[in-house]
């Protein structure tokens, strides 16, 4: 028996415009403008039909390894921030090492073992460009320790574990993937310091705990880079870090459910994150790396004076003035190896390993506060001084002019007379210019010796002619009180003996 409903147009008319008001009467509940969400709107039917279409998620690129530390994250960082994990000085913390490969995923690493550096970095950008000299003042006031230990009893799964003398913050070792890994790790140097001593409770700087793992490569050298990853964290003193790690729970819990929403919880385990390899050039604590030596070069390849007959009659040349004056600039054509010598003769030896692939260029196109950035208030302030140096005045300028045999060609001065007839006529004297910055005797007699070409051991006495033609022996009190540019006729004197000289300036 079959059933058969029978229903007039007016009836399913209506019956339809029903069921259509009734269908949007609830959009305007569920799609609200304060009820709107796009999550919402992608959970509908039919982005998810669309979402079958994507690549499925096996397809994606997944990092072969993880990290995991064995430490609790801290419940005061912000949702978009890096996690922060603090850690007690000298304290064992695990590092679980994952094999986080999917099937058939670097097939090449079965049954092989890998390499692994773990270190302990500095998170700051102003202390990385710095890290050489910091980590050798570290070294100075606690000689003897090491920032980073493998703490091996406690380790499980690694293979030859090795700790450098010269690489104070890394350790390396060997494991096999298909294993269980933990390596426990100690971190000995506290985040206080590397913080300028102010009035107490300095701000401590946050480290990085970076691991790199290698394969062996064509030559069986551990050189082929697979993976690298990083947390960020903070040493405390022994418990310091249970006591922070407290006092951050509690302000929390003091903050509104809206304020705590901006917050990310905390978790009892830190996820290392990927990041770049750490480069090759790690720290090294040797005597060549605060002293380097180079070949001698001539001088005019790397600075802006390159005057090679008076270098003592320049006032941008003080090279003779026993450290007094102003240092060669540095020329932007100056090569790496020069401005490594600028460095060292600058008394920037300390620096030359961090600028060790700089040339004259890329050290002049710093900014000030790029130096202070890299080298700290002090040491970068001198050192754009010494990069942007002017000449400075001298303090007092004196010509001084030779007496020269008569009859010299050089030194007559010809005329033309109305017929045209030539006749001599007094000698024209040629002044060197002797710029000064001691005001002592001792130097003005090095500059004359210089500029007149004799030797300072042949020198025995200068005078100055006085009135009356007396001969007045030159002092520093006397050079004091020369008036600026003085002009002195210089005529030598043989002594006795015919040996040394006597200078009259005139």
């Amino acid at each position: 028996m079959a059933w058969v409903l029978k229903m007039d147009d007016a009836t399913i008319e209506s019956g339809l415009v029903h069921d259509f008001d009734a269908s949007l009467s609830g959009i305007g509940q569920e799609l609200g403008a304060g009820a709107y969400s796009m999550s919402d709107v992608l959970a509908l039917p039919i982005f998810k039909q669309e979402d079958s279409n994507l690549p499925p998620e096996s397809k994606t690129k997944n990092p072969p390894f993880q990290y995991v530390l064995c430490a609790a994250t801290s419940p005061a960082v912000k949702l978009h921030d890096e996690t922060l994990t603090y850690l007690n000085q000298g304290q064992s913390y695990e590092i679980r090492m994952l094999d986080n490969r999917k099937a058939g995923e670097l097939p090449e690493l079965n049954n092989k073992m890998v390499k692994s550096t773990v270190r302990v970095v500095f998170h700051d950008r102003r202390l990385q460009y710095t890290e050489h000299q910091q980590l050798e003042g570290w070294k100075w006031n606690r000689p003897g320790d090491r920032l980073l230990d493998i703490d091996i009893p406690m380790s499980v799964g690694i293979v030859e574990p090795k700790t450098h003398p010269s690489q104070l913050n890394a350790a390396e070792f060997l494991w096999d993937m298909n294993k269980r890994t933990s390596v426990f790790v100690q971190v000995h140097c506290i985040s206080t310091e590397f913080t300028p001593r102010k009035h107490g409770g300095e701000k401590g700087v946050p480290f990085r705990i970076q691991i790199d793992t290698f394969t062996q490569g064509d030559g069986g050298e551990y050189t082929e880079h697979l993976h690298s990853a990083s947390c960020q964290i903070k040493v405390f003193k022994p418990k310091g870090a249970d006591r922070k790690q407290k006092t951050d729970r509690e302000k929390m819990e003091k903050r509104t459910p809206q304020e705590k929403e901006k917050y990310q919880p905390s978790y009892d385990t830190t996820i290392l994150s990927e990041c770049s390899p750490w480069p090759d050039a790690a720290y090294t604590s040797t005597s060549q790396a605060a002293t380097p030596s180079f070949t001698s070069t001539p001088l005019s390849t790397y600075t802006t004076s390159s005057v090679l007959d008076s270098d003592s009659s320049s006032p941008n040349h003080q090279a003779d003035t026993g450290g007094q004056g102003n240092s060669e600039q540095l020329s932007p054509a100056a090569s790496i190896q020069d401005a490594q010598k600028w460095l060292l003769k600058n008394r920037f030896s300390s620096y030359t390993r961090l600028f060790s692939h700089f040339s004259g260029s890329d050290l002049l196109k710093l900014t000030r506060d790029d130096l202070v950035q890299i080298c700290g208030p002090a040491d970068g302030i001198r050192l754009f001084n010494a990069l942007k140096s002017r000449s400075v005045r001298p303090r007092m300028t004196v010509y001084v002019c030779q007496e020269s045999p008569q009859g010299s060609p050089l030194l007559e001065r010809h005329c033309t007379i109305e017929n045209g007839e030539h006749r001599s006529s007094a000698s024209l004297h040629v002044y060197h210019a002797l710029y000064l910055e001691e005001l002592t005797a001792a130097e003005l007699i090095r500059k004359i010796a210089s500029v007149c070409d004799i030797p300072l051991g042949r020198i025995h006495q200068v005078y100055r002619q006085g009135p009356t033609g007396i001969h007045i022996l030159l002092s520093d009190q006397m050079v004091y009180n020369l008036s600026d540019e003085s002009c002195f006729l210089i005529s030598t004197v043989k002594d006795e003996l015919g040996e040394g000289l006597h200078l009259i300036l005139k």
